[in-house]
């Protein structure tokens, strides 16, 4: 049998993590020890394998004062090489995997007379062999591509389906099945879009929400895992978008989903204090998506709002919550 979760230790933040859906990023080289990066404010702490701990600035302020606040950071790991990204009110900037050095800054359009809602990039997901895919408030998701090296990084595309600000967007690792799609976008109202990469993403289909947000969202072996603003966790077919099962998982708002491409255990935290390991599957004879719960683990008195696996099969993952001053590891 799998052996239990248990906490093995606790790294110590410079500031406490903000409450952002998915705020906790890990990176896992092989054979060496992961990096985990969170978002305070205006800043991303981060925890390297190797060097002091660092911290990031968003960037794009005019002034001390007008600092933009972060909304995400996450590695992406392409064949060629793995960048770390930060998303922000004013653009999307991407690092050396270290954060040592900037390769690349894009402004987004800020509008003269701001409307009443605001302007930010969210949602980040390494895609194919060469692109990276990063989500904005207006509901467009912008594909960036990657050169193996340097600072060449060109805006391909602009994918214009979703009418609402993204939250998550989630590409599959490893080869989707036939027919599927390989890339998954989520939005504030519930929809979402499944994708085709290539030279040129194609819309495969749309999932329509149902009144509640999705705030985070995961591709695994065909299956789309959708959590929501109601606790609940869905799972769609990439292929088809047929609604394949769905788990009141969570008492309240689920703020982060994570999944581990070896094993297709699933991992669930939210603003009730609770972290589930899951696991998916297909029934070999039927080819019915299943889901089963592996394990529950309280945070006292912590609104989670980051979780992820440590390692390609789950067996660890690590924790952060609002106003959480430290990244558990398990």
């Amino acid at each position: 049998p799998p052996r239990p979760y248990r906490r093995e230790r606790t790294l110590a933040l410079r500031s406490s993590s903000s409450a952002l859906y998915n705020n906790l990023a890990v990176l896992c080289p092989p054979a060496r020890p992961p990096a985990f990066g969170a978002v305070h404010g205006n800043t991303l702490s981060l925890l390297g394998n190797e060097g002091p701990p660092r911290q990031l600035q968003a960037r794009g302020g005019g002034s001390a004062l007008s600092t933009p606040l972060l909304t995400q950071a996450a590695w992406c790991e392409l064949p060629s090489r793995v960048l770390l990204v930060l998303t922000s009110q004013r653009g999307v900037q991407m690092y050396e995997s270290d954060g040592s050095t900037m390769v690349f800054w894009h402004a987004l359009d800020i509008p003269e007379h701001p409307a009443a809602h605001s302007v930010f990039a969210r949602g980040i997901a390494a895609a194919g062999s060469r692109f990276i895919c990063v989500g904005t408030s207006s509901g467009t998701v912008l594909v960036f591509d990657i050169p193996p090296k340097g600072t060449n990084v060109t805006l391909s595309e602009v994918l214009e389906q979703h009418r609402d600000p993204i939250t998550d967007i989630a590409a599959e690792q490893g080869q989707a099945p036939d027919g599927a799609g390989d890339l998954v976008t989520a939005d504030d109202s519930g929809t979402l879009c499944l994708w085709s990469t290539g030279e040129e993403f194609t819309l495969l289909g749309m999932i329509p929400g149902s009144g509640s947000t999705c705030s985070s969202v995961t591709l695994w072996n065909g299956i789309v895992a959708a959590g929501y603003g109601n606790g609940q966790i869905r799972l769609w077919e990439a292929g088809s978008g047929r609604l394949r099962a769905q788990v009141s998982a969570h008492a309240r708002w689920i703020y982060a989903l994570d999944l581990a491409p070896v094993t297709g255990k699933l991992l669930s935290g939210a603003e009730d204090s609770f972290v589930h390991v899951w696991k998916l599957g297909r029934n070999p004879d039927t080819d019915d998506i299943e889901i089963q719960h592996c394990h529950a683990e309280c945070v006292t008195d912590t609104q989670v709002c980051g979780a992820r696996f440590c390692d390609p099969a789950g067996d660890t993952f690590a924790v952060t919550g609002y106003d959480l001053s430290e990244i558990l590891c398990y």
